[in-house]
C-alpha cells in the first residue's frame, strides 16, 4: 500500500469533483487516473527487471511498453500526466484518448464511446474539468489496490447517482443485494443474469459472495451476465466490473424486454439464476409494444398489461422475462404493489401462483433499497422447489428488521442472518414468518402481502371493564392522596 495514500481525503476530493463535472465523469476520471498510474507502475517495474537482465535501455523501454506486460492497454501519449501538462488542449486530448482506448481495448470499446468530453466546451465547464484533473493529480494510485479504488468508485455511485426508479436509475443498497445473493446461494461454475443491471451492483455482489465463500479462483468460475438500457449507466456499470478486476462477466447494452442480447442457438440464453432490481411501476410495455420484441410468446406466457387497466405497470412483465430465462431460482426486489394490485396484474399473479413458482416473499422497510424508496418486497421464485415446499409460499414480514439512519436505513448482518435463517427453515415464526398454501393464497384473492398474514405489531392486552374501572378508582384515590399532601405543604408555607 502507498503510505502517502489517504482514502478519506480521496473521498472528500471526489465529492468536490462531482460538484464540478457530475458523477458520471467523476467515475470516469477516477478510472482513467487509476489505470494510467497502474500502467506506469507496470512499465517501470518491467523496465527495471529487463535492465537487471542486461537489456539495452532503449530495448527495455520499448519492450516494457508492449501489452504483454500490462493488465490494460493504455496509450502512452494520453497517460494522465501527458494530458495534464497541456490544459488548453484538455478536451481534444481526452476525446482522442477515448477513441484510442476503444481501439486498443476492443472488448471494452462500448464503454469509451459513450463519453463525450465536448460537453465541457464552454469556458466555465472546461475550467471545471481542468480543475478536476488538478485535484485528482494530487493522488498517486501506484501501489494502491484496485479493490480500494473500486470502493471509492462505488462510493461516488452510492452518494451521487440519480434516483429515478421508474427509469431504472437507482443505486441499489448493497445490504439488500447481499440479502438476495445469500438467499440464492449461487454455486460455482453456474451462471447468473441481471436484465436491468444498472451499475453492476448485483453482479459485483455475486462475485464478492463467491470470493468470500469459495476463494478468488473459484469466484472466477461463476459466469456473470448483465444487460442495461441506459447508455451512460451501462458504461459506468461495465467500468465498475472492470475496476474491480472482474473478468468473468458479459455486459451488454439494450432493452432486455424487447431485445434480450444473450442468445443460444435459435432462442434466448437461459441462466441458472436471475437476480435484479428492475424499474418499478414502469409504463410503456403494453401488449402491442412487447409483441414487436424477440421471443415474445416464450417469455410472456402468463399475460400482458391490458389497455383497460387502471394502472399499466411493467413489474410483472419484468418478472415474467426473468422467469423465462431462469433454470433454477429468481430473486427480484420490487414495489409492494405487485402483490395486491388488480386487473391484469392479478391475473398474471394468479397464474404464477397456480404454477407453483413463488417460493418466498419478504417485506422490507422503507428507505432500505435506496434513500427514497418506499417499503419493498423481495420475491424468490424457484423452478426446482424441494418436495416439502411444493404448493406452499413462505411470507416473511421483515419490516421491523433494519438499522435507522439519517438519510437511509440499513440492514445489519444480524438482520440479514435472521431473514436468511427464516427462509432456510421455511416454517411459521410468530410475528415474523408464515407458510401458506396455494389454497390459502386463493382464499385471499391472490393478495400475497406478507403484512396481511403476519402482524409484527404488539397485540394489545385484553382487559375486562371491571379491571379498567378498578384501576381508575385506584388512580383516583392516589390522586386524592397526592393533592392532600400538596395542600398541607402549601399551608405550611403560609404560616
Amino acid at each position: 500500500m502507498n503510505k502517502d495514500f489517504n482514502y478519506q481525503e480521496l473521498l472528500k476530493k471526489l465529492s468536490e469533483i462531482e460538484k464540478k463535472i457530475g458523477y458520471d465523469f467523476t467515475c470516469l476520471l477516477l478510472f482513467y487516473k487509476a489505470y494510467s498510474d497502474k500502467w506506469e507502475q507496470e512499465f517501470e517495474e518491467t523496465k527495471e527487471n529487463l535492465l537487471k537482465r542486461n537489456w539495452e535501455k532503449a530495448e527495455a523501454i520499448k519492450e516494457a511498453a508492449s501489452e504483454y506486460y500490462h493488465t490494460f492497454n493504455f496509450p502512452q501519449e494520453y497517460l494522465w500526466e501527458n494530458i495534464r501538462k497541456e490544459p488548453q488542449k484538455i478536451l481534444e486530448k481526452f476525446s482522442k484518448a477515448m477513441k484510442k482506448l476503444a481501439e486498443m481495448n476492443p472488448i471494452h470499446q462500448d464503454i469509451f464511446t459513450r463519453f463525450d468530453f465536448f460537453k465541457f466546451s464552454t469556458k466555465e465547464r472546461e475550467k471545471n474539468l481542468v480543475d478536476s484533473v488538478e485535484i485528482l493529480s494530487n493522488f498517486s494510485f501506484k501501489n494502491v489496490s484496485m479493490e480500494i479504488i473500486g470502493d471509492a468508485y462505488e462510493w461516488v455511485l452510492k452518494n451521487y447517482a440519480p434516483e429515478k426508479p421508474k427509469e431504472g436509475k437507482l443505486y441499489t443498497s448493497r445490504d439488500v443485494i447481499k440479502l438476495m445473493v445469500t438467499i440464492l446461494n449461487p454455486e460455482i461454475q453456474k451462471s447468473i443474469y441481471d436484465p436491468a443491471a444498472g451499475y453492476g451492483g448485483m453482479l459485483l455482489c455475486v462475485y464478492d459472495f463467491a470470493y468470500s465463500n469459495y476463494g478468488k479462483e473459484n469466484a472466477k468460475k461463476i459466469m456473470l451476465y448483465g444487460q442495461e438500457k441506459d447508455h451512460i449507466i451501462f458504461a459506468l456499470g461495465k467500468l465498475n466490473l472492470l475496476i474491480h478486476d472482474i473478468g468473468n462477466s458479459s455486459f451488454e447494452e439494450g432493452d432486455s424486454l424487447i431485445f434480450p442480447r444473450f442468445k443460444e442457438g435459435n432462442s434466448f440464453k437461459r441462466f441458472d439464476y436471475v437476480i435484479s432490481n428492475p424499474p418499478w411501476n414502469q409504463s410503456g410495455y403494453g401488449e402491442d409494444t412487447l409483441k414487436k420484441g424477440e421471443y415474445c410468446k416464450e417469455r410472456f406466457q402468463y399475460g400482458f398489461s391490458q389497455k383497460t387497466d387502471k394502472s399499466k405497470k411493467g413489474d410483472w412483465i419484468w418478472i415474467q422475462h426473468m422467469l423465462a430465462l431462469a433454470k433454477e431460482k429468481v430473486a427480484v426486489v420490487i414495489d409492494t404493489g405487485v402483490l395486491s394490485r388488480g386487473d391484469s396484474e392479478k391475473l398474471i399473479r394468479q397464474k404464477i401462483v397456480e404454477a407453483d413458482l413463488i417460493e418466498a416473499i419478504i417485506l422490507i422497510a422503507e428507505k432500505i433499497v435506496s434513500k427514497k424508496s418506499a417499503p419493498a418486497v423481495i420475491i424468490i421464485f424457484n423452478r426446482i422447489k424441494p418436495n416439502d415446499r411444493r404448493g406452499k409460499i413462505l411470507l416473511i414480514n421483515a419490516s421491523k428488521e433494519f438499522v435507522p439512519g439519517k438519510t437511509q436505513n440499513t440492514l445489519s448482518a444480524e438482520n440479514i442472518r435472521k431473514i436468511v435463517d427464516a427462509y432456510r427453515k421455511f416454517k411459521d415464526i410468530e410475528k415474523f414468518a408464515k407458510v401458506i398454501t396455494k389454497e390459502e393464497a386463493k382464499e385471499a384473492d391472490y393478495n400475497l402481502s406478507p403484512s396481511r398474514f403476519v402482524s409484527v405489531n404488539e397485540e394489545e392486552e385484553y382487559r375486562s371493564m371491571a379491571d379498567i374501572l378498578n384501576e381508575l378508582r385506584g388512580l383516583e384515590g392516589e390522586r386524592s392522596r397526592i393533592n392532600e399532601k400538596v395542600y398541607r405543604i402549601l399551608e405550611g408555607l403560609l404560616e
